[in-house]
């Protein structure tokens, strides 16, 4: 019984040593919760509900039930301005992801100042996101810009590039795929990883460097390409700045640059449909979403681990 007593003692007194650290975890993890809550969940809450009202941003909301999402099935702008984020998606992040990849592989055979060309190659990701090289971006395709003036060197007078339908759109993925800095990195921490013994059995038997690179380094590297393309789509399917800047608001020629972000934009703060628009932003959600989930569905068929 005195040793039970012990025992229920020392348990009872570790169990009240853990409680200030307990303590001291809820406290420093406050500052995230709030944020979590007030900045994340509170506006998806509210979105949810203002997704089913007649809201105008001037007078209360009013239930509508479904009628902004029966509004959506007739909105021939809507499924334009997602079918042009869909070409800006599969067009873009593959050729971003591939420029990253080859750039990586070349940083990896260890030149000298590598530090140097990497911080050089990840600024583009720092900035293609920001009004000042959208507005840039604008003078270099606009009608007397720099590509113009490049061409007419040869004698070729060229369009107004983010003028004309045809070629606004390729304007802005240009501009997307410059910015490859951010997975240019990531494949690179990827490349370090891969263990060089595997290079050099493949190279003892004979194989050569693009053998060794789609033998080896790929099927390796395949997480880490899974990991960059389900972080790309997501962020090239919330593109807006770029669009927005470029087209100057309006969405380009024809709606050619009409993004799913600007036109819910639009909507919101220049038409003033804010319920509707709460509709349009979980319907961009579950495009992700169906977007990621089917990437992780096709990633047990292409991406391999090393056990």
């Amino acid at each position: 019984m005195a040793v039970q007593a012990r025992r229920s003692r020392s348990g009872g007194a570790k169990t009240k040593s853990r409680n200030p650290d307990n303590k001291a975890g809820h406290l420093f993890l406050a500052p995230w919760l709030i944020g979590l809550i007030v900045f994340t969940i509170g506006p998806m809450i509210a979105s949810l509900f203002l997704a089913f009202t007649d809201y105008n941003l001037l007078q209360p909301p009013t239930w509508a039930g479904l009628d902004n999402f029966a509004q959506m099935m007739g909105d021939a702008r809507l499924w334009n301005s997602l079918r042009v984020t869909l070409v800006y998606v599969i067009v873009s992040v593959p050729l971003q992801l591939a420029l990253a990849l080859a750039v990586a592989v070349v940083l990896d055979r260890g030149m000298r100042g590598l530090a140097f060309y990497r911080s050089i190659f990840y600024l583009p990701s720092l900035l293609g996101g920001s009004v000042a090289i959208a507005i840039l971006w604008r003078q270099v395709f606009g009608k007397e810009g720099l590509v113009n003036a490049f061409l007419s060197w040869f004698g070729i007078e060229g369009p107004g590039w983010i003028s004309h339908p045809d070629f606004a759109l390729a304007t802005i993925i240009i501009l997307h795929v410059w910015t490859f800095g951010s997975p240019m990195v990531i494949f690179l921490a990827g490349l370090r990883q891969i263990p060089e013994m595997y290079h050099e059995a493949a190279q003892m038997d004979g194989a050569g460097r693009f053998r060794r690179f789609f033998s080896i380094t790929l099927p390796l590297l395949t997480p880490i390409i899974f990991f960059n393309l389900v972080l790309q789509i997501i962020f090239a399917f919330q593109s807006f700045t770029q669009a927005y800047i470029v087209s100057g608001g309006t969405g380009g020629p024809s709606d050619s640059t009409m993004f799913f972000t600007l036109y819910l934009y639009k909507q919101a703060f220049t038409e003033l449909n804010m319920g509707y628009a709460s509709a349009m932003a979980w319907l961009l959600l579950l495009v992700i979403a169906a977007f990621t989930a089917i990437n992780f569905w096709f990633s047990k068929y292409w991406v391999f681990y090393d056990d």
